[in-house]
């Protein structure tokens, strides 16, 4: 009995042992095909809930490599992305590529779409909050009036037009199941939105934001977008209430929600943005953590009541502080990466459900025509006419109107939870989503013919005086004989010092009286280059505001109000491409005689330089301010200091206005004292823009603190055009009040000289006589013309005089090398001498260890160059004469 009773046991434990192998075996078998790779294979196509990531990636590789391919052809015609987006998802999806036999099977399978769906989500959510962080309520209340009265008379008209059309829609396409009244209130705010984020790009890419159109619809934008999230909170309210009084409560309690967010909730983050420094510095990791949270928390809260998840990320991100920036750098941390990865997928998504293929017949291809036309109508009649009432000329108006029909991303959320909650079917989402395709592909170019470039009124330039002074009743500055009208480009703020010292140079001096000295104005442009965020762009529409908080600008007006002259303030937020346009555009329209610009190098001279290292047979290699450009194209400060000459030489070819370049190292001109004298040495080595110089040197030389010495430089063994002195007097023209009261560049010397036209293509004998007629009127004492008082004191603290020499740039910085401090004003150009500087600057750049600035030299010219590169100026003056041409 016991022999029996052990066997079995035995038996027992046997069958327990083959079991258990037998099931180790499976589990390490499964897992070992569940790590198997292509190499061992497996389908990499092959979805399994336990490991999706595999075949999300494929997925995410193929929308967003079509997207791209798509976005770089419908770029080329100025097409927002959104557009490639959604085109990719119909080419992916059962309108194109999911025809092909197996290619939805494996690579969107059914059950992969939750994957995709929940990432999508989360990226719409992100971006619901960027949306909510560019809404700034200064851009509404600047245009309250006007912006409110566009927006909300095209959605009345809008909502009416869709909820008319919702009814044959519901009778054909709908039917019983869904509520009339929801269907109705999801046509009616689908009619009505506007996308805000592709209308900001679409201003960008036809440049149309700094004018007055570009304005206006920026703050309708502004206004349409947030009533019609109202309006979808109401919608998606109503439909998830089972009866009235839930959907009731539903409201009620999102108004209350959006309460508590807008005071407490907004109160306690602007103190806890202060808390953490990140008004100041940038947000920090901290509040980060915190923002997340709660922009998780109101998306929970909003979607587990009855609203979408998107609505609460919208209000968490309008309760964000603006104060320091902090929703600019919010913004500029989560945008690239939502754009990059998260919202192709949402849009391809949306395309992915677009079946095109089920509009299939007349009638359903009928409705989608009437969804369209009725949907750009309203929008386009409403805006046209409400902006025609409101002041702007019919051009104008109808700009407004097809930019406000522009629909993109916005319609599509709204279409997507339609989608989800049942109220829209697959075919009329299918209509809807080609109608949200058409609006927005149009709207580039029906703006584009209804507005060209020439047609175009703009309203960048705010400004802000502080005198009741008007600057159109100033006197002709054909009339004075100084430059009183100047515009200062104040770009960056580390320009900020050099650029003070420059206009305090070309200011009378406090001991002039007023009633002798000049009316001096002098506008301050302020310059903020605007990229691709919605946040720069909508700075644009808040100009008078960002006037009064800038603090490149306030430093400026301060500096005015100490100098006690008219002063004028400008900003302007524009792109990089169109700074240089702008600076030009802004001084013809101000009238301005001169713009102050900076050239700042990227590094500074060695000011332990002695005079030795001047001398022109010096062999000595000295610190320079060219050492970085040597360093190779890695180096930051390179890069920028090159971006930055591209932007001066494209102002420079461009400016209709003579320029002013200063170039200033750091050290100060103004000696050891505010009594102390400056010095001014200038060679004059002939052309347009010395002769320009030359009058400049003349202007600065009417304040009693300043001296300076000219020399006119020439080559050995050049000949000087032979000038008959005094020139020929036409008859027809010597009672001309043109050459009676100004010659070139409005000199004031009273006289009936028959002055040449000196222009770009005039030619090297012409422009070496006007050279020599304008020397001889500075110094030949003996002329009987006319003169200023206050130019002939300044021609007394001018001290003139001629050299010679077979290395002329070497003999200047010689010179110059003999008195510091020392500014130098020197000509940007001489093409019109008769030798040429290259050669010698080759030499000098050689012995300085400064070789290849070809950028430098393009950019302040040869002349300059050499200076700065030998460091024996404290400050260099580069004077370019306006690019126009008299005839």
């Amino acid at each position: 009995m016991e022999i029996r009773v052990r066997t079995r046991d035995w038996y027992y434990k046997c069958r327990l042992l083959k079991f258990s192998e037998a099931l180790v075996f499976r589990i390490w078998k499964k897992e070992a095909t569940g790590q198997g790779g292509l190499l061992s294979g497996v389908d990499p196509t092959a979805f399994t809930t336990s490991d999706p990531l595999r075949l999300w990636i494929i997925q995410m590789g193929m929308i967003v490599m079509m997207g791209q391919l798509l976005s770089l052809g419908l770029g080329k015609i100025r097409q927002p992305k959104v557009v490639a987006e959604v085109l990719a998802g119909i080419f992916l999806g059962p309108t194109a590529m999911g025809r092909i036999p197996g290619f939805t099977e494996h690579i969107f399978p059914t059950r992969s779409l939750p994957y995709l769906s929940l990432v999508a989500n989360i990226g719409i959510c992100l971006f619901l909050f960027i949306v909510g962080l560019k809404i700034d309520v200064n851009v509404i209340t600047h245009n309250a009036r006007s912006s409110l009265f566009i927006a909300l008379s095209t959605m009345i008209l809008s909502f009416g037009l869709g909820a008319a059309i919702s009814v044959p829609l519901y009778h054909n396409f709908i039917g019983s199941p869904v509520e009339f009244t929801y269907f109705m209130l999801f046509t009616g705010v689908s009619f009505s939105i506007t996308s805000f984020p592709v209308l900001c790009r679409i201003l960008t890419a036809l440049k149309l934001l700094d004018t007055t159109v570009g304005v206006v619809v920026l703050s309708a934008g502004v206004c349409n977008d947030v009533v019609c999230w109202s309006l979808l909170a109401l919608s998606v309210a109503l439909t998830n209430g089972t009866y009235g009084l839930t959907a009731l409560w539903i409201l009620l309690t999102c108004v209350a929600f959006t309460v508590f967010l807008m005071w407490p909730v907004r109160i306690a983050l602007l103190w806890f943005a202060r808390f953490t420094g990140s008004l100041e510095d940038g947000p920090t990791i901290f509040f980060m953590i915190v923002t997340v949270i709660v922009l998780w928390a109101c998306a929970f809260f909003t979607d587990v009541v009855g609203i979408s998840a998107v609505f609460g990320a919208f209000l968490a991100g309008v309760i964000v502080p603006r104060e320091g920036a902090l929703a600019t750098s919010l913004t500029k941390k989560l945008e690239d990466m939502v754009i990059i990865v998260f919202l192709p997928l949402y849009f391809t998504l949306s395309g992915l459900s677009t079946d095109l293929g089920l509009l299939n017949n007349g009638i359903t291809w009928r409705f989608t025509i009437a969804i369209i036309c009725l949907d750009f109508v309203g929008k386009f009649s409403a805006c046209t006419i409400t902006t025609r009432v409101s002041g702007m000329s019919w051009r104008e108006s109808s700009t407004v109107g097809s930019l406000m029909c522009c629909k993109g991303p916005v319609e599509l959320i709204i279409l997507n939870i339609g989608l989800s909650t049942g109220i829209l079917t697959q075919r009329v989402f299918s209509m809807f989503v080609l109608e949200a395709l058409v609006l927005t592909f149009i709207t580039t170019p029906l703006v584009s013919i209804l507005y060209p470039p020439e047609r175009r009124v703009r309203a960048l330039a705010r400004d802000v005086s502080h005198r009741d002074e008007d600057i159109g009743d100033r006197q002709s500055p054909m009339t004075e004989p100084w430059r009183s009208r100047f515009t200062v480009v104040l770009d960056k703020f580390d320009h900020m010092s050099g650029m003070l010292v420059a206009t305090q140079l070309v200011l009378p001096s406090p001991l002039i009286p007023t009633s002798q000295g000049p009316d001096i104005c002098v506008n301050a442009l302020r310059l903020i280059e605007m990229s691709d965020s919605s946040l720069d762009i909508m700075k644009s529409s808040a100009v008078d505001t960002l006037i009064h908080s800038d603090l490149v600008l306030g430093i400026f007006r301060t500096f005015g109000e100490l100098n006690d002259i008219h002063v004028s303030l400008s900003l302007a937020v524009v792109p990089y491409e169109d700074v240089s346009k702008t600076i030009s555009d802004h001084a013809t329209r101000h009238g301005s005689e001169l713009i102050l610009l900076q050239w700042l190098p990227p590094s500074f001279i060695s000011r332990d330089t002695t005079e030795d290292s001047c001398s022109p047979h010096s062999t000595r290699i000295e610190p320079n301010l060219f050492e970085t450009f040597s360093s190779g194209p890695t180096d930051t400060g390179n890069l920028t200091a090159t971006i930055h000459s591209q932007f001066v030489r494209r102002t420079l070819t461009e400016s209709n206005t003579d320029v002013a370049l200063f170039i200033d190292p750091g050290t100060s001109l103004s000696g050891t004292g505010p009594e102390s004298a400056r010095h001014i040495f200038f060679p004059f080595f002939g052309g347009p823009d010395d002769r320009l110089a030359l009058e400049f040197v003349m202007q600065l030389c009417i304040n009693p603190r300043i001296s300076a010495t000219v020399v006119r430089m020439s080559k050995s063994g050049t000949e000087r055009v032979a000038v008959q002195w005094p020139p020929i007097v036409r008859p027809e023209e010597e009672d001309s009040d043109e050459t009676r009261e100004t010659g070139y560049h409005g000199m004031p010397i009273q006289s009936t000289v028959v002055m040449p036209n000196i222009s770009y293509g005039q030619t090297r004998f012409e422009s070496e006589a006007a050279d020599t007629i304008l020397w001889e009127q500075y110094v030949d004492s003996h002329f009987s013309y006319d003169i200023h008082p206050s130019i002939r004191v300044a021609l007394s603290r001018i001290t003139f005089s001629e050299h010679s020499s077979s290395m002329p740039l070497y003999s200047a910085i010689q010179q110059a090398s003999t008195r510091k401090p020392v500014l130098v004003v020197v000509g940007r150009s001489h093409r019109l001498r008769s030798d040429d500087l290259t050669q010698e600057l080759e030499n000098i750049l050689k012995e300085r260890g400064s070789v290849g600035q070809d950028d430098s030299r393009n950019t302040i010219g040869n002349a300059a160059t050499a200076f700065v590169a030998s460091g024996c100026a404290t400050a260099v003056v580069v004077l370019q004469a306006a690019n126009v041409s008299t005839d």
